[in-house]
């Protein structure tokens, strides 16, 4: 493998990129003509304009992009995550024309990219799912009945797609007809399917996934969990390795219930496996991700490992140089999503411009990022700047570290979740790991966030007049 075209843009294309040029391999990148200068396409050896801002236009052309791999003698493609990435078509495109797709085969994608086939997959292997349909569901009488046997409060969620589109909570009988109608009109305008099915609803739950790398040897290791319950409209914010609430026994039955469903579709690459954890931490089979996750950092930080040259070696058919014997954690890794969003009006999209940008550095604090001072935020990507990562021997030490972090990480112009990510980091309910996935419904709001900032702001006031009072009293020679 020489050459790798990197088919995304930001922070994940220029983390690809850096494990790339370690590696010895040379790095295409794709561009917008709204990212025409943006600092992907120039980290990479060579870049070429793919198409207009809307990524229907760009980043999506799946068939353009192969063109262009073909022409510059790209011999592999790496997707990131996000826009082709869970493709099944992409994939096999790119297997029909001797690329290789740095990720699992497409059949793989294609049995996890549907939750009704995953739970149908995995089903033989025994791994513990939540109460509810096996089948996808569109008869909303008959659908009531199946919920009033499952029992109230259940869930509605769309087989396809991700990221809580497609997805209500329904707390009693009444409420369940127009959630259904709901559920079926928004699975049907994002992902362009309305299947739906539907499930106990889990109360309390917390989000543990688990990051699987397999080879085409027939060897599957676990790289144990990343606690991933801090989110706001059913999407992460904070993510951390490992969960302060897995027994080592857990980890172990978690772990191989992972292995088990990589190897019910013949899976090969770097995967996550995600399961609900409920009160009395019983866990349950939610769904697979058949792509690198944006959080893989603090999996890499505790385990001394790095999955997107893993991700390489695998593609290019080598043995995965690792076992479950050899992997151990070590320490605590947190991770803070930092996005152009306002906390103070509901998490709203803040674009504009980067009038300041500066990332903190220091020993155990890691940016991986794809922006620079100056640069406009273009409304049609995903909002999401950077990713701040911290490590530390205990998760005290991480925690607190990322409090640091994320006070000498300074940006002006826009909006971002950094206020959110310090107020989840002081807040008592996370530094006792006593929390769930509903974190943000019970504990934060706008006037929470800013009675803190201007709780904060006094103490800051007071610490410079006790200072200044200090300086008063300190003799002062003249300076000849």
């Amino acid at each position: 493998m020489k050459k790798i075209l990197i088919a995304n843009r930001g922070e994940i294309a220029i983390r690809i990129m850096q494990t790339a040029k370690k590696m010895g391999i040379k790095t295409v990148a794709v561009y917008s003509t709204v990212d025409r200068n943006a600092p992907h396409v120039r980290f990479a050896d060579e870049a070429i304009l793919i198409g207009e801002a809307p990524s229907n236009k760009s980043y999506l052309l799946g068939d353009k992009i192969i063109e262009v791999a073909k022409k510059l003698g790209a011999d592999a493609i790496h997707p990131g995550y996000g826009f082709l990435s869970e493709n099944a078509n992409f994939a096999e495109a790119c297997e029909n024309n001797n690329i290789s797709f740095i990720g699992p085969k497409s059949k793989a994608i294609k049995i996890m990219g549907s939750k009704l086939a995953a739970k149908e997959a995995v089903k033989a292997y025994n791994i513990p799912m939540v109460p509810g349909t096996d089948e996808a569901i569109s008869d909303i009488p008959k659908a009531k009945k199946l919920a009033k046997e499952i029992g109230f409060p259940i869930l509605i969620k769309a087989s396809a797609g991700g990221g809580g589109k497609g997805m209500r909570i329904v707390e009693k009988e009444s409420e369940f007809e127009s959630q259904m109608n709901r559920a079926i009109s928004e699975a049907t305008s994002a992902f362009g399917d309305g299947s739906v099915f539907i499930e106990k609803y889990v109360s309390s739950p917390r989000h543990i996934e688990i990051q699987i790398m397999a080879d085409t040897h027939g060897n599957v290791v676990h790289l144990f969990e990343r606690e991933c319950s801090i989110q706001r409209r059913h999407q992460k914010v904070i993510e951390e390795a490992p969960s302060s609430v897995l027994t080592p026994e857990l980890r172990s039955i978690m772990g191989e219930a992972a292995i088990k469903v990589a190897k019910s579709c013949d899976y090969v690459g770097a995967g996550t496996v995600e399961f609900l954890l409920d009160k009395a931490h019983n866990f349950y089979f939610l769904e697979m991700n058949t792509r690198l996750q944006v959080e893989h950092p603090v999996t890499e930080l505790i385990t001394g490992t790095d999955l997107v040259a893993l991700q390489i070696r695998v593609a290019r058919g080598e043995e995965l140089p690792l076992t479950q014997e050899n992997l151990k954690i070590n320490g605590h890794a947190l991770e803070l999503r930092v996005y152009a969003e306002d906390p103070l009006n509901d998490f709203l999209p803040s674009v504009g411009n980067l009038e300041v940008y500066k990332i903190p550095k220091g020993k155990n604090i890691r940016v991986d990022n794809g922006c620079e001072e100056g640069m406009d935020i273009p409304i049609y990507y995903d909002p999401m700047l950077s990713k701040l990562i911290t490590y530390g021997k205990t998760r005290d030490e991480a925690i607190e570290l990322m409090i640091t972090a994320i006070e000498n990480y300074h940006i002006e112009g826009i909006q971002t979740t950094l206020p959110f990510g310090s107020f989840v980091c002081t807040h008592d309910a996370f530094r006792s790991g006593n929390f769930d996935t509903h974190f943000v419904k019970k504990y934060y709001s706008p006037e929470a966030l800013k009675n803190k900032q201007e709780e904060e702001a006094k103490i800051a006031a007071l610490i410079a007049v006790k200072q200044y009072l200090e300086d008063l009293k300190t003799i002062r020679l003249p300076i000849k």
